[in-house]
């Protein structure tokens, strides 16, 4: 297997610490959200960096499926949903709705693209069978 890029962040302090990446672009505090027992919603959270993560990516990943497919469209959009839960072992588990935009096609074509780049993200290649990520497709401007 051929790296093709290493991302390096460290973490000190847990969910009420602080994340850096080895090159300080992020350099940020993150908290619990109030929802898990924080004392408000004013930090960034693990949940947030991976959905902005995964949404980021999996954008990626459509626009080179719609590029290699020769189609037009508008500029499309993914929202990433990162949800936390208690699973049955007592242990924590995240699921992942992604709301998929690409305007200026049928939503059928939409829904097919947004498979395809589920095929290609590597964020989806990495939690598939892992946790349940809902593939949402819209096609409005």
């Amino acid at each position: 297997m051929e790296i093709l890029y290493t991302s390096t962040v460290t973490a000190t302090g847990g969910r009420n610490g602080h994340v850096k990446s080895d090159n300080n672009v992020l350099n940020l505090e993150v908290r619990f959200p109030k929802a898990l027992g924080g004392a408000n919603d004013d930090y960034t959270n693990p949940e947030q960096l991976f959905a902005a993560g995964y949404a980021a990516c999996f954008d990626s990943a459509l626009s080179g499926v719609i590029r290699m497919e020769k189609i037009k469209t508008g500029i499309t959009t993914v929202e990433a949903n990162v949800s936390i839960f208690k699973n049955k072992t007592g242990g924590f588990q995240l699921a992942v709705k992604l709301n998929i935009n690409i305007p200026g096609i049928d939503l059928e074509q939409a829904k097919a693209f947004a498979e395809k780049a589920h095929q290609v993200c590597p964020y989806s290649n990495a939690t598939r069978n892992n946790i349940e990520v809902e593939l949402i497709s819209t096609n409005h401007d």
